[in-house]
Protein backbone atom coordinates (compact mmCIF):
# COMPACT_ATOMS: atom_id res chain seq x y z
CA UNK A 1 0.00 0.00 0.00
CA UNK A 2 1.59 3.31 -0.96
CA UNK A 3 -0.02 5.72 1.38
CA UNK A 4 -1.28 5.39 4.74
CA UNK A 5 -5.35 6.55 4.95
CA UNK A 6 -5.71 8.22 7.98
CA UNK A 7 -9.16 7.97 8.43
CA UNK A 8 -9.60 4.19 8.96
CA UNK A 9 -12.69 2.97 7.14
CA UNK A 10 -15.47 1.85 8.96
CA UNK A 11 -15.78 4.22 11.67
CA UNK A 12 -18.29 2.55 13.11
CA UNK A 13 -21.48 4.86 12.41
CA UNK A 14 -22.22 2.67 9.08
CA UNK A 15 -25.57 0.99 8.91
CA UNK A 16 -25.79 -2.07 10.76
CA UNK A 17 -24.30 -5.29 8.82
CA UNK A 18 -27.41 -7.58 7.59
CA UNK A 19 -29.55 -4.56 6.90
CA UNK A 20 -31.71 -5.24 3.20
CA UNK A 21 -30.66 -1.63 2.60
CA UNK A 22 -27.25 -1.68 1.06
CA UNK A 23 -26.96 1.59 -1.68
CA UNK A 24 -26.85 0.32 -4.97
CA UNK A 25 -24.69 3.35 -5.70
CA UNK A 26 -21.82 2.28 -3.53
CA UNK A 27 -21.94 -1.25 -5.71
CA UNK A 28 -22.86 -0.41 -9.26
CA UNK A 29 -18.99 0.41 -9.67
CA UNK A 30 -16.97 -2.55 -8.43
CA UNK A 31 -16.45 -5.12 -11.16
CA UNK A 32 -16.93 -8.65 -10.75
CA UNK A 33 -13.70 -10.38 -9.16
CA UNK A 34 -11.40 -12.89 -10.53
CA UNK A 35 -11.28 -16.62 -9.68
CA UNK A 36 -9.77 -16.26 -5.89
CA UNK A 37 -10.23 -18.43 -3.03
CA UNK A 38 -11.51 -16.30 0.18
CA UNK A 39 -12.13 -17.70 3.56
CA UNK A 40 -13.46 -15.65 6.57
CA UNK A 41 -13.56 -15.98 10.15
CA UNK A 42 -16.36 -14.32 11.73
CA UNK A 43 -17.02 -13.96 15.05
CA UNK A 44 -19.85 -11.49 15.16
CA UNK A 45 -22.78 -13.00 13.75
CA UNK A 46 -23.75 -9.76 12.03
CA UNK A 47 -20.02 -10.07 10.39
CA UNK A 48 -21.36 -13.65 9.14
CA UNK A 49 -24.83 -12.40 8.01
CA UNK A 50 -22.62 -9.90 5.86
CA UNK A 51 -20.32 -12.43 4.57
CA UNK A 52 -23.46 -14.55 3.44
CA UNK A 53 -25.23 -11.46 1.84
CA UNK A 54 -21.70 -11.16 -0.36
CA UNK A 55 -21.37 -15.02 -0.83
CA UNK A 56 -24.75 -13.92 -3.51
CA UNK A 57 -23.78 -11.05 -5.22
CA UNK A 58 -23.35 -11.10 -8.98
CA UNK A 59 -19.51 -10.09 -8.51
CA UNK A 60 -18.85 -12.80 -6.28
CA UNK A 61 -19.94 -15.51 -9.10
CA UNK A 62 -16.36 -16.67 -9.81
CA UNK A 63 -15.01 -16.74 -6.04
CA UNK A 64 -14.47 -19.24 -4.44
CA UNK A 65 -16.09 -18.12 -0.51
CA UNK A 66 -15.58 -20.16 2.50
CA UNK A 67 -17.20 -18.51 6.17
CA UNK A 68 -16.18 -19.79 9.52
CA UNK A 69 -17.52 -19.08 12.78
CA UNK A 70 -14.05 -18.36 14.76
CA UNK A 71 -11.03 -16.61 15.43
CA UNK A 72 -7.43 -15.77 14.42
CA UNK A 73 -6.43 -18.93 16.38
CA UNK A 74 -9.19 -21.11 15.01
CA UNK A 75 -7.33 -19.72 11.48
CA UNK A 76 -3.68 -20.53 11.97
CA UNK A 77 -5.13 -23.91 13.73
CA UNK A 78 -6.66 -24.59 9.98
CA UNK A 79 -4.09 -23.56 7.78
CA UNK A 80 -1.55 -25.64 9.66
CA UNK A 81 -2.70 -28.66 8.02
CA UNK A 82 -3.94 -27.09 4.92
CA UNK A 83 -2.82 -24.67 1.84
CA UNK A 84 -3.76 -21.13 2.63
CA UNK A 85 -6.54 -19.20 0.33
CA UNK A 86 -5.84 -16.27 -2.21
CA UNK A 87 -7.59 -14.05 0.82
CA UNK A 88 -8.30 -14.60 4.24
CA UNK A 89 -10.55 -11.90 6.27
CA UNK A 90 -10.22 -12.40 10.14
CA UNK A 91 -12.23 -10.31 12.14
CA UNK A 92 -11.51 -9.88 16.05
CA UNK A 93 -12.07 -8.18 19.11
CA UNK A 94 -8.49 -8.16 20.17
CA UNK A 95 -6.62 -5.38 21.36
CA UNK A 96 -4.33 -3.46 19.73
CA UNK A 97 -1.12 -4.27 21.83
CA UNK A 98 -2.37 -7.86 21.60
CA UNK A 99 -3.18 -8.33 17.89
CA UNK A 100 0.14 -8.65 16.49
CA UNK A 101 1.21 -11.23 18.60
CA UNK A 102 -2.38 -12.97 18.22
CA UNK A 103 -1.44 -13.05 14.67
CA UNK A 104 2.06 -14.88 15.08
CA UNK A 105 1.14 -18.00 14.58
CA UNK A 106 -1.01 -17.54 11.39
CA UNK A 107 2.06 -16.27 10.16
CA UNK A 108 4.00 -19.36 10.57
CA UNK A 109 1.86 -21.22 8.44
CA UNK A 110 0.56 -19.07 6.01
CA UNK A 111 1.98 -18.74 1.72
CA UNK A 112 3.98 -15.53 1.17
CA UNK A 113 1.39 -14.67 -1.95
CA UNK A 114 -1.54 -14.71 0.40
CA UNK A 115 -3.42 -11.21 1.02
CA UNK A 116 -5.19 -10.78 5.18
CA UNK A 117 -7.75 -8.19 5.91
CA UNK A 118 -8.44 -7.37 9.27
CA UNK A 119 -11.82 -6.20 10.78
CA UNK A 120 -11.43 -4.73 14.11
CA UNK A 121 -12.55 -2.99 16.80
CA UNK A 122 -10.30 -0.34 17.43
CA UNK A 123 -10.16 2.99 14.99
CA UNK A 124 -6.55 3.35 16.12
CA UNK A 125 -3.85 4.81 13.30
CA UNK A 126 -0.59 3.25 15.35
CA UNK A 127 -1.99 -0.19 15.26
CA UNK A 128 -3.05 0.70 11.50
CA UNK A 129 0.51 1.38 10.46
CA UNK A 130 2.13 -1.10 12.20
CA UNK A 131 -0.43 -4.08 10.97
CA UNK A 132 0.01 -2.49 7.15
CA UNK A 133 3.76 -2.52 7.89
CA UNK A 134 3.77 -6.42 8.72
CA UNK A 135 2.02 -7.61 5.64
CA UNK A 136 -1.11 -7.24 6.28
CA UNK A 137 -3.28 -5.45 3.11
CA UNK A 138 -6.07 -3.80 5.16
CA UNK A 139 -7.39 -3.14 8.64
CA UNK A 140 -10.60 -1.88 8.62
CA UNK A 141 -12.89 -0.76 11.96
CA UNK A 142 -16.51 -2.59 11.90
CA UNK A 143 -19.51 -3.16 11.23
CA UNK A 144 -18.56 -2.91 7.82
CA UNK A 145 -20.78 -2.65 5.16
CA UNK A 146 -20.54 -4.88 2.24
CA UNK A 147 -20.09 -2.85 -0.37
CA UNK A 148 -16.81 -1.50 1.41
CA UNK A 149 -16.04 -4.92 1.96
CA UNK A 150 -16.17 -5.82 -2.32
CA UNK A 151 -14.07 -2.17 -2.83
CA UNK A 152 -11.34 -3.54 -0.41
CA UNK A 153 -10.99 -6.76 -2.21
CA UNK A 154 -11.67 -5.75 -6.01
CA UNK A 155 -8.51 -3.26 -5.01
CA UNK A 156 -6.54 -5.58 -3.96
CA UNK A 157 -6.96 -8.09 -6.42
CA UNK A 158 -7.67 -5.85 -9.65
CA UNK A 159 -5.91 -2.65 -8.75
CA UNK A 160 -4.63 -2.23 -12.44
CA UNK A 161 -1.27 -0.89 -11.06
CA UNK A 162 -0.56 -4.26 -9.38
CA UNK A 163 1.53 -6.84 -10.01
CA UNK A 164 -0.83 -9.64 -11.60
CA UNK A 165 -2.87 -11.65 -9.48
CA UNK A 166 -2.43 -15.50 -11.34
CA UNK A 167 1.21 -17.27 -12.17
CA UNK A 168 1.35 -17.85 -15.57
CA UNK A 169 3.15 -21.53 -16.27
CA UNK A 170 3.89 -22.86 -19.98
CA UNK A 171 4.78 -26.50 -20.97
CA UNK A 172 6.29 -27.26 -23.95
CA UNK A 173 8.19 -30.53 -25.49
CA UNK A 174 11.06 -30.64 -26.67
CA UNK A 175 10.22 -32.75 -29.37
CA UNK A 176 7.21 -33.71 -30.35
CA UNK A 177 5.04 -36.85 -28.89
CA UNK A 178 6.81 -36.76 -25.64
CA UNK A 179 3.95 -35.94 -23.34
CA UNK A 180 4.30 -32.11 -22.81
CA UNK A 181 0.64 -32.19 -22.97
CA UNK A 182 0.01 -34.88 -20.84
CA UNK A 183 2.22 -32.99 -18.03
CA UNK A 184 0.41 -29.90 -18.94
CA UNK A 185 -3.19 -31.49 -18.49
CA UNK A 186 -1.79 -33.63 -15.49
CA UNK A 187 -0.41 -30.95 -13.15
CA UNK A 188 -3.27 -28.18 -13.90
CA UNK A 189 -5.58 -30.75 -12.42
CA UNK A 190 -2.97 -31.47 -9.81
CA UNK A 191 -3.03 -27.75 -9.25
CA UNK A 192 -6.65 -27.40 -8.98
CA UNK A 193 -7.58 -30.50 -6.89
CA UNK A 194 -4.25 -30.47 -4.34
CA UNK A 195 -4.57 -26.76 -3.40
CA UNK A 196 -7.90 -25.86 -4.03
CA UNK A 197 -6.47 -23.06 -6.16
CA UNK A 198 -8.98 -21.53 -8.97
CA UNK A 199 -6.71 -23.29 -11.90
CA UNK A 200 -7.31 -22.38 -16.11
CA UNK A 201 -5.87 -24.60 -18.68
CA UNK A 202 -5.49 -23.14 -21.83
CA UNK A 203 -4.83 -25.60 -25.05
CA UNK A 204 -2.31 -23.25 -27.21
CA UNK A 205 -2.00 -26.44 -29.79
CA UNK A 206 -5.38 -24.73 -31.80
CA UNK A 207 -4.74 -27.41 -34.51
CA UNK A 208 -4.26 -30.76 -33.03
CA UNK A 209 -5.15 -30.16 -28.93
CA UNK A 210 -5.77 -32.50 -27.29
CA UNK A 211 -6.83 -30.98 -23.89
CA UNK A 212 -10.65 -31.40 -24.67
CA UNK A 213 -10.08 -34.67 -25.45
CA UNK A 214 -8.40 -35.95 -22.12
CA UNK A 215 -10.81 -34.16 -19.96
CA UNK A 216 -13.98 -35.48 -22.16
CA UNK A 217 -15.50 -32.25 -23.02
CA UNK A 218 -16.77 -30.91 -26.44
CA UNK A 219 -16.76 -27.30 -25.94
CA UNK A 220 -18.46 -25.57 -28.34
CA UNK A 221 -16.57 -22.52 -27.80
CA UNK A 222 -12.77 -21.83 -26.79
CA UNK A 223 -9.05 -20.20 -27.45
CA UNK A 224 -9.54 -19.46 -30.82
CA UNK A 225 -12.73 -17.12 -30.29
CA UNK A 226 -10.37 -15.28 -27.69
CA UNK A 227 -7.27 -14.92 -30.32
CA UNK A 228 -9.29 -14.04 -33.56
CA UNK A 229 -11.10 -11.62 -31.36
CA UNK A 230 -8.80 -10.15 -29.11
CA UNK A 231 -10.92 -6.62 -29.50
CA UNK A 232 -13.91 -8.50 -27.92
CA UNK A 233 -11.49 -10.02 -24.27
CA UNK A 234 -12.94 -9.12 -21.22
CA UNK A 235 -13.67 -11.27 -18.07
CA UNK A 236 -17.10 -11.63 -19.31
CA UNK A 237 -15.82 -12.82 -22.66
CA UNK A 238 -13.37 -15.18 -20.93
CA UNK A 239 -16.11 -17.14 -18.99
CA UNK A 240 -18.29 -17.68 -21.75
CA UNK A 241 -15.88 -19.18 -23.43
CA UNK A 242 -14.63 -21.44 -20.46
CA UNK A 243 -15.57 -24.98 -19.77
CA UNK A 244 -15.46 -26.34 -16.29
CA UNK A 245 -13.63 -29.58 -15.61
CA UNK A 246 -13.52 -29.82 -12.09
CA UNK A 247 -14.88 -27.73 -8.78
CA UNK A 248 -11.61 -25.75 -9.47
CA UNK A 249 -10.50 -26.14 -12.65
CA UNK A 250 -11.85 -24.49 -16.26
CA UNK A 251 -10.43 -25.26 -19.79
CA UNK A 252 -9.60 -22.72 -22.37
CA UNK A 253 -10.11 -25.65 -25.33
CA UNK A 254 -8.13 -26.20 -28.55
CA UNK A 255 -11.09 -25.99 -31.84
CA UNK A 256 -8.83 -29.06 -33.16
CA UNK A 257 -10.19 -28.55 -36.45
CA UNK A 258 -7.85 -27.92 -40.00
CA UNK A 259 -10.46 -25.48 -41.48
CA UNK A 260 -8.23 -22.65 -41.68
CA UNK A 261 -4.77 -21.80 -41.20
CA UNK A 262 -3.55 -20.92 -37.64
CA UNK A 263 -0.72 -18.04 -38.46
CA UNK A 264 0.04 -16.21 -35.43
CA UNK A 265 1.81 -12.32 -35.13
CA UNK A 266 4.55 -12.58 -32.11
CA UNK A 267 1.56 -11.18 -29.44
CA UNK A 268 -1.38 -12.77 -30.22
CA UNK A 269 -1.45 -14.71 -27.47
CA UNK A 270 -0.55 -11.99 -25.01
CA UNK A 271 -3.74 -10.25 -24.79
CA UNK A 272 -5.22 -13.86 -23.45
CA UNK A 273 -1.84 -14.48 -21.20
CA UNK A 274 -2.96 -10.86 -19.27
CA UNK A 275 -6.02 -11.57 -18.91
CA UNK A 276 -5.90 -15.18 -17.49
CA UNK A 277 -3.21 -13.93 -14.89
CA UNK A 278 -6.40 -11.44 -14.08
CA UNK A 279 -8.89 -14.11 -14.05
CA UNK A 280 -7.18 -16.80 -12.15
CA UNK A 281 -4.15 -17.69 -9.08
CA UNK A 282 -2.88 -20.18 -11.99
CA UNK A 283 -2.43 -20.68 -15.48
CA UNK A 284 -1.07 -23.61 -17.11
CA UNK A 285 -0.20 -22.59 -20.92
CA UNK A 286 -0.18 -26.01 -23.29
CA UNK A 287 2.24 -24.54 -25.87
CA UNK A 288 2.54 -27.12 -28.74
CA UNK A 289 6.11 -27.88 -30.02
CA UNK A 290 7.61 -25.63 -31.96
CA UNK A 291 9.53 -22.56 -32.78
CA UNK A 292 8.15 -19.38 -33.88
CA UNK A 293 7.87 -15.84 -33.18
CA UNK A 294 4.57 -16.93 -30.89
CA UNK A 295 5.79 -19.23 -29.31
CA UNK A 296 8.88 -17.47 -28.38
CA UNK A 297 6.71 -14.66 -27.02
CA UNK A 298 4.73 -17.24 -25.13
CA UNK A 299 7.81 -18.52 -23.64
CA UNK A 300 9.48 -15.16 -22.48
CA UNK A 301 6.40 -13.76 -21.16
CA UNK A 302 5.23 -16.19 -18.88
CA UNK A 303 6.52 -16.87 -15.07
CA UNK A 304 7.50 -20.06 -15.20
CA UNK A 305 8.63 -22.77 -18.10
CA UNK A 306 8.41 -26.28 -18.82
CA UNK A 307 10.41 -28.45 -20.71
CA UNK A 308 9.51 -32.17 -21.19
CA UNK A 309 11.94 -34.48 -22.97
CA UNK A 310 12.15 -37.83 -23.56
CA UNK A 311 15.95 -39.38 -23.63
CA UNK A 312 17.02 -40.12 -26.61
CA UNK A 313 19.28 -37.55 -28.64
CA UNK A 314 17.30 -35.72 -30.42
CA UNK A 315 15.42 -34.31 -27.44
CA UNK A 316 19.33 -33.89 -25.94
CA UNK A 317 20.06 -31.21 -28.24
CA UNK A 318 16.63 -29.64 -28.32
CA UNK A 319 16.56 -29.44 -24.77
CA UNK A 320 19.92 -28.01 -24.72
CA UNK A 321 19.22 -25.24 -27.40
CA UNK A 322 15.96 -24.77 -25.88
CA UNK A 323 18.04 -23.49 -22.61
CA UNK A 324 20.08 -22.23 -24.29
CA UNK A 325 17.60 -19.76 -26.07
CA UNK A 326 15.72 -19.51 -22.81
CA UNK A 327 18.46 -17.81 -20.85
CA UNK A 328 18.90 -15.36 -23.90
CA UNK A 329 14.71 -14.39 -23.89
CA UNK A 330 14.81 -14.55 -20.23
CA UNK A 331 18.12 -13.23 -18.68
CA UNK A 332 16.59 -12.45 -15.43
CA UNK A 333 14.94 -15.31 -14.68
CA UNK A 334 15.64 -18.89 -13.53
CA UNK A 335 16.19 -21.52 -15.92
CA UNK A 336 13.14 -23.82 -16.86
CA UNK A 337 12.12 -26.55 -15.33
CA UNK A 338 12.79 -30.38 -16.72
CA UNK A 339 10.60 -33.46 -16.63
CA UNK A 340 12.03 -36.06 -18.29
CA UNK A 341 9.39 -38.79 -19.86
CA UNK A 342 8.80 -42.26 -21.03
CA UNK A 343 11.93 -43.07 -19.43
CA UNK A 344 12.71 -47.25 -19.38
CA UNK A 345 10.35 -48.00 -22.74
CA UNK A 346 11.12 -51.28 -23.83
CA UNK A 347 13.18 -52.19 -26.54
CA UNK A 348 14.12 -48.54 -27.02
CA UNK A 349 17.78 -47.34 -26.90
CA UNK A 350 17.96 -44.69 -24.08
CA UNK A 351 20.53 -41.82 -22.77
CA UNK A 352 20.82 -42.64 -19.07
CA UNK A 353 18.57 -39.95 -16.32
CA UNK A 354 22.44 -39.18 -15.55
CA UNK A 355 23.97 -38.56 -19.21
CA UNK A 356 21.12 -37.13 -20.57
CA UNK A 357 21.13 -34.38 -17.51
CA UNK A 358 24.93 -33.75 -17.07
CA UNK A 359 25.51 -31.76 -20.50
CA UNK A 360 22.40 -29.71 -19.24
CA UNK A 361 23.39 -28.97 -15.76
CA UNK A 362 19.91 -28.78 -14.76
CA UNK A 363 18.09 -31.50 -12.43
CA UNK A 364 15.07 -32.48 -13.42
CA UNK A 365 11.96 -31.84 -11.28
CA UNK A 366 10.44 -35.17 -11.69
CA UNK A 367 11.13 -38.58 -14.03
CA UNK A 368 8.21 -40.74 -15.19
CA UNK A 369 8.79 -43.87 -15.74
CA UNK A 370 7.39 -45.39 -19.20
CA UNK A 371 3.69 -46.73 -18.53
CA UNK A 372 1.61 -47.74 -21.06
CA UNK A 373 -0.96 -49.26 -19.74
CA UNK A 374 -1.73 -46.48 -17.08
CA UNK A 375 -1.55 -43.22 -19.62
CA UNK A 376 -2.75 -45.69 -22.54
CA UNK A 377 -6.52 -46.39 -19.92
CA UNK A 378 -6.19 -42.61 -19.08
CA UNK A 379 -6.12 -40.77 -21.90
CA UNK A 380 -8.89 -43.47 -23.79
CA UNK A 381 -11.04 -42.71 -20.62
CA UNK A 382 -10.76 -39.12 -21.26
CA UNK A 383 -9.51 -38.62 -17.10
CA UNK A 384 -6.15 -37.93 -15.12
CA UNK A 385 -3.73 -40.03 -13.81
CA UNK A 386 -4.74 -39.47 -10.27
CA UNK A 387 -8.54 -40.58 -11.13
CA UNK A 388 -7.21 -43.91 -12.88
CA UNK A 389 -5.04 -44.49 -10.02
CA UNK A 390 -4.20 -41.86 -7.19
CA UNK A 391 -1.26 -44.34 -5.34
CA UNK A 392 0.78 -44.73 -8.58
CA UNK A 393 3.83 -43.52 -8.65
CA UNK A 394 2.90 -41.55 -11.39
CA UNK A 395 0.39 -39.77 -9.36
CA UNK A 396 2.54 -38.92 -6.51
CA UNK A 397 5.31 -37.73 -9.26
CA UNK A 398 3.11 -35.58 -10.64
CA UNK A 399 1.86 -33.69 -7.00
CA UNK A 400 5.93 -33.16 -6.71
CA UNK A 401 5.38 -31.37 -10.27
CA UNK A 402 2.66 -28.84 -9.29
CA UNK A 403 4.15 -28.40 -5.81
CA UNK A 404 7.42 -27.26 -7.90
CA UNK A 405 5.88 -24.88 -10.42
CA UNK A 406 3.47 -23.20 -8.16
CA UNK A 407 6.19 -22.51 -5.76
CA UNK A 408 5.17 -24.40 -2.94
CA UNK A 409 6.29 -27.15 -0.81
CA UNK A 410 4.83 -30.58 0.92
CA UNK A 411 6.08 -29.17 4.66
CA UNK A 412 5.31 -25.95 5.62
CA UNK A 413 8.09 -23.93 6.86
CA UNK A 414 8.18 -20.04 7.84
CA UNK A 415 7.92 -17.77 5.04
CA UNK A 416 10.01 -14.49 5.02
CA UNK A 417 7.34 -12.42 2.32
CA UNK A 418 4.11 -11.42 3.57
CA UNK A 419 2.25 -11.97 6.50
CA UNK A 420 5.73 -13.95 7.53
CA UNK A 421 7.84 -10.91 8.11
CA UNK A 422 5.56 -10.57 11.07
CA UNK A 423 7.79 -13.59 12.86
CA UNK A 424 11.15 -11.75 12.28
CA UNK A 425 9.42 -7.91 13.38
CA UNK A 426 8.42 -9.62 16.52
CA UNK A 427 11.58 -11.45 17.33
CA UNK A 428 13.30 -7.93 17.30
CA UNK A 429 11.36 -6.94 19.66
Amino acid sequence: MSAINYEIRGSGNEEHLGDEGERPADLENLRPLPRISIHAFCESDAMQRMMDRMSRDRRMAKVNLRVTGGSIAAAANMFSSSPTPNLIILETETEPRSLLAELAPLAEVCDPSTRVVIIGRYNDIALYRELIRNGISEYLVGPVPMADMLGVISTIFIDPEAEPLGRSIAVIGAKGGVGASTIAHNCAFGISNLFSTETILADLDLPFGTANIDFDQDPAQGIAEAVFAPERLDEVFLDRLLTKCSEHLSLLAAPSLLDRAYDFESAAFQPIIELLQRSAPVAILDVPHGWSEWTRSVLSSVDEVVICAAPDLANLRNTKNMIDALKKLRPNDRAPHLVLNQVGMPKRPEIAPADFIEPLELEPIAILPFDAQLFGNAANSGRMISEIDAKSPAAETFSQIAHVVTGRIAVKKAKKGGLGKMLQMLGRK
